[in-house]
């Protein structure tokens, strides 16, 4: 089985820039559904440490819902405080229940408030946008889907402001989580910072700009492929000091991460140095200047892996990546501030937890 992969788009493409051609994405019918989930107030947990809580939170809608149909075949992207996904519209009551299943747990287990909604795309296109995807090939068993049209974004900030959303129910039941995991120690940098970069395009820009602009930015990142990727190539650090891992099944691990993602505009964890940040900072704020995008950032000294191993397909795993700093969440705190940077070192966390890792 392959994660995440659509009989519509049929197509997966094994180089991520091909995913920033808006000519490859197709629509979803108007009756499949758009599932939101976040973590209200996240910036509080992480400000408290709470980075792995605030992770496992964002990833628990995925994990639940694929236990609970049996299969991981439908469209999601993991955004470090939460999760957006899509639904054919006869799991209309499937999701309802899982995303009310995942918010108790989330309150009860990790005493977190999980914001959780639900609508239909052609709801979304009622309102002037769409929901299109793309699916990216990041190995042989793990594909991605991509998000574009602006819709998702629209979703979400409807969700936020009190629209669409589930009512959190009164079972107390648990989610199936089986398969999904914080494993690893977090990865600290091996070349000055992790980066977690958000940028958006304004709704009057044309896609085919912003698409040559993500351009210029990967290849500030990425002069050669993977240069950035944020898992190290050897094997990092286990919590459990007697889990076992040989080589293969690491470099299979890092193959199968979602560092690259484009979700109504690039979402991205890297591993980078300071002077690559700079240089992509210059490009990113001309281009704020000119109307065209908004971006957020946030540089942080490590990075975090949170798991997902199916049960039923262990082959078929897939590793959610996100900055320990703060990550995905501080980056969108300067996004929808419209903040631009503030030049400063990386946050370091205690010696407590600059682990070694072995190598790399």
């Amino acid at each position: 089985m392959v994660i995440n992969s659509l009989m519509h788009p049929r197509k997966a493409y094994t180089e991520f820039s091909r995913v920033l051609d808006p000519a490859i994405y197709e629509p979803l019918p108007d009756d499949w559904l758009i599932g939101i989930t976040d973590v209200v107030d996240s910036t509080s947990a992480i400000t408290s440490g709470r980075y792995e809580d605030v992770n496992f939170a964002g990833a628990t809608i995925i994990a639940a819902l694929g236990n609970a149909l049996g299969s991981f075949d439908f469209p999601f992207v993991f955004r470090g405080d939460g999760a957006a996904l899509a639904l054919p519209p006869h799991s209309v009551m499937t999701a309802t229940s899982v995303m009310r299943k995942v918010a108790s747990f989330a309150r009860s287990d990790l005493e977190l408030d999980l914001r959780i909604g639900l609508l239909s795309v052609g709801e979304i296109r009622a309102k002037g946008r769409d929901v299109k995807i793309a699916r990216y090939a990041a190995s042989e068993n793990a594909t991605y889907a991509m998000f574009a049209g602006g819709g998702v974004k629209w979703a979400e900030q409807q969700i936020k402001n009190g629209r669409y959303l589930v009512k959190h129910g009164k079972d107390t039941a648990k989610p199936d989580l089986t398969g999904l995991t914080c494993e690893w120690a977090p990865f600290p940098s091996r070349r000055g910072e992790i980066l977690s970069l958000l940028v958006e395009p304004y709704e009057s820009t044309r896609p085919e700009v912003f698409a040559t602009l993500a351009r210029r930015v990967l290849a500030v990142f990425n002069p050669e492929p993977r240069q950035s990727h944020p898992v190290p190539t050897r094997i990092a650090s286990p919590k459990d000091s007697q889990k076992y891992i040989d080589a293969k099944m690491w470099s299979e691990i890092a193959s199968n991460s979602d560092f690259c993602k484009y979700d109504d505009g690039l979402r991205l964890t890297l591993d980078c140095t300071p002077r690559q940040i700079q240089d992509v900072e210059a490009i990113l704020v001309a281009a704020k200047a000119r109307g065209e995008i908004n971006f957020g950032l946030h540089r942080q000294s490590h990075a975090l892996m949170t798991c997902l191993v199916p049960s039923g397909s262990p082959d078929s795993h897939l590793h959610f990546l996100d900055g320990m700093g703060g990550g995905y969440a501080k980056a969108a705190e300067m996004l929808e501030a419209g903040e631009l940077p503030k030049v400063s070192a990386p946050d370091r966390m205690s010696a407590a937890l600059e682990r070694p890792i072995l190598a790399s």
